[in-house]
């Protein structure tokens, strides 16, 4: 089995993306594709590659713009890109499909995001809606509403002063720590991520992880909230793709799931016929890193293999 080490891949964007990998242990279904959230890193991710390998799924897993070991001549740590981030990060999730294509011909491929990654995978899919045999979209809150207008002018004022590439203040108080706040009796700034506390120490150690997002990541977030929740985007998601979509009831990033739901009922709206959708109790913002993990590992296995057709015996 793949050790995860990363290796270089080199995007259309200009990007040099760090990618994991791990093999599929039995004859392979499908690929998944797992795009990972805002201040984290694709190794964090080898527990859920390795399981879903023992299911059947090759996985793929790469650190985005700003993250992790990619690295791109138009961007620095905590931002996508000096201009045109969104569409850019979107660029790199199709290069990976490119080569997962040239890699594993015929084989499906299933989109998964969580958080931030849920953002990129849906927008990838919009934009891309023939590359998904199936869409993930985990823990990811696109209903932002009227606050998230009030936090882009916010942000418009931080670039107008101090410049887009420079950590922005204000989202910080209105995110993270607003989320951690939630959190009764918190021992960390990170509860708000799992109710493990080992999983949350992990986090905090993890010198990848946890950092200021820039300015102008800020805002080519809310660009990809605001794009993938539009009517007319999601009008252009084949209508029989199956989509999985997870909350928990204690995520403060979704409003405790109700940000799940909204974008299920929008989905719903725009005539998919196969979403599913699961607000899981006592869940935190990862779900991955949960106490009940394993269970909803399983779940989600279990969905993709009901969508995902048996491959022939020879």
């Amino acid at each position: 089995m793949s050790d995860f080490s990363a290796f270089p891949h080199s995007s259309p964007s200009g990007a040099t993306l760090a990618v994991r990998h791990v093999p599929a242990t039995i004859t392979p279904r499908a690929v998944v594709q797992i795009n990972h959230g805002l201040a984290e890193h694709a190794a964090r991710y080898q527990r859920f590659a390795r399981f879903l390998a023992t299911r059947g799924y090759h996985v793929y897993v790469h650190d985005h713009r700003g993250h992790g070991a990619t690295r791109a001549s138009d961007s620095i740590p905590g931002a996508f890109a000096s201009k045109d981030g969104a569409s850019k990060v979107i660029a790199d999730v199709a290069a990976i499909h490119a080569l997962i294509g040239e890699r594993h011909p015929g084989l499906p491929v299933v989109t998964f995001g969580h958080s931030m990654g849920g953002l990129i995978a849906l927008n990838f899919a919009e934009t891309h809606p023939a590359a998904s045999a199936a869409l993930a979209v985990w823990n990811s809150n696109f209903n932002a509403g009227l606050a998230g207008r009030a936090g882009q002018v916010a942000l418009r004022l931080e670039a107008f002063f101090k410049g887009s590439d420079t950590p922005s203040a204000i989202l910080p108080k209105l995110t993270f720590q607003a989320w951690a706040n939630a959190m009764p009796d918190r021992r960390t700034d990170f509860d708000w991520l799992s109710r493990d506390p080992l999983e949350v120490d992990l986090y905090v150690v993890d010198p990848l992880s946890g950092w200021d997002a820039t300015v102008s990541m800020w805002q080519d977030v809310f660009r990809l909230i605001y794009a993938g929740g539009d009517a007319v985007n999601l009008a252009k998601l084949p209508k029989a793709l199956p989509v999985h979509l997870i909350g928990g009831a204690e995520d403060p990033a979704t409003d405790k799931g109700e940000a799940i739901a909204w974008l299920a009922e929008q989905m719903q709206k725009a005539d998919l016929s196969d979403v599913t959708v699961e607000i899981l109790a006592a869940t935190r913002h990862e779900t991955l890193n949960e106490i009940n993990r394993d269970q909803s590992m399983a779940g989600f296995a279990a969905w993709l293999d009901s969508r995902i057709a048996a491959p022939m015996q020879a």
